[in-house]
């Protein structure tokens, strides 16, 4: 469940744009339809592509990839964008639970520097819509994990019902923290979320740090207290994940970076695959490091046909395939 948003990709020639709109490189800011607007007229000539998005979706994506029967729960609008938005997920046979808003699609400007970092200004339009009211029992028939992005933190009620009718069936429930902004803004609330009932953790090192108010080479062993496996995603450092008194340390995937856009999501992608074929902590997480480095050499959060059977065949050397 998460955020059903458009990515639209845009390669920057400068940093210039982001502090003319005042925008914190690799952050993820919340704006207006307003602003959306004017960043897309500011941005105007150069480099885009368009393309399905929102953090939830990236993983589940991946995970369809993977071979694994999928749904995506999300609020889209009665727009072109919308219909784009939910055709993707069925020609990538995800199973769409879509609700439908008056407001439009939100959508999510991603600025891709020189150095492959992004920063995001994201519209939620209808995904912001998303209310407790959605959701019921009949979401999770069928189903043996529940996966959620941290930026639905705006709606505190939907996320609480959300892993509350979650745990209710029995779901493994993982999380995948937002960025650090929207993590240390919403604290308190997380680490309540995540005691009582998150089974998987996931962050990178400045979420982590935002979210343990400690160092990050430290707040792996904060975030394992909190859930039962905690993942610290440290990009070009690897990974380090916990169980318990188990940890291990992952490297990464030699690859030739141009954007890291969904590379965080792709990771989650490739871990989940992994621990829901019960493979070792290592061997989700070097699955996860495949994948999530294998995305950094396309532009945006999806890789092609051509890629994902390079991943495959990596993934299913290691695992069970």
């Amino acid at each position: 469940m998460g955020n059903a948003l458009v990515d639209v990709l845009t390669i920057l020639k400068s940093d210039r744009t982001l502090k003319e709109f005042d925008l914190p490189k690799g952050s993820m800011q919340l704006v207006s339809k307003e602003f959306s607007n004017r960043l897309l007229a500011g941005t105007l000539g150069l480099q885009r592509q368009q393309s399905s998005g929102g953090s939830a979706a990236n993983t589940i994506h991946g995970l369809a990839n993977l071979g694994m029967e999928t749904g995506f729960v999300g609020k889209i609008g009665k727009d072109n964008l919308g219909k784009f938005f939910e055709k993707d997920l069925k020609e990538n046979n995800i199973a769409p639970v879509m609700f439908h808003d008056l407001d439009e699609t939100g959508r999510s400007i991603a600025l891709v520097s020189k150095d492959a970092e992004r920063t995001m200004a994201t519209f939620l339009g209808a995904a912001g819509d998303l209310h407790q009211e959605d959701i019921d029992s009949d979401i999770f028939k069928g189903y043996q994990y529940f996966h959620l992005e941290g930026y639905l933190v705006q709606s505190r009620a939907l996320i609480r019902k959300a892993v509350r009718v979650a745990k209710a069936h029995d779901l493994i429930i993982s999380l995948d923290m937002a960025t650090y902004n929207i993590v240390s803004e919403n604290r308190e609330f997380l680490e309540k979320l995540i005691r009582e009932y998150v089974d998987i953790l996931m962050a990178n090192e400045t979420e982590a740090e935002a979210l343990t108010h400690v160092k990050a080479n430290k707040a792996l062993d904060v975030m394992a207290d909190m859930a039962e496996v905690a993942v610290l995603k440290m990009g070009r450092d690897g990974s380090m994940v916990k169980r318990g008194s188990e940890k291990c340390k992952i490297g990464i995937e030699k690859v030739n970076s141009v954007d890291t856009t969904g590379a965080g999501d792709l990771y989650a992608a490739g871990f989940l695959y992994g621990y829901c074929k019960d493979q070792s902590l290592e061997v989700c997480g070097k699955i996860g490091s495949i994948l999530g480095g294998h995305v950094t050499e396309m532009i945006g959060a999806k890789m092609d046909k051509e890629k994902w059977a390079v991943v495959k065949e990596k993934v299913n050397n290691i695992c069970c395939g």
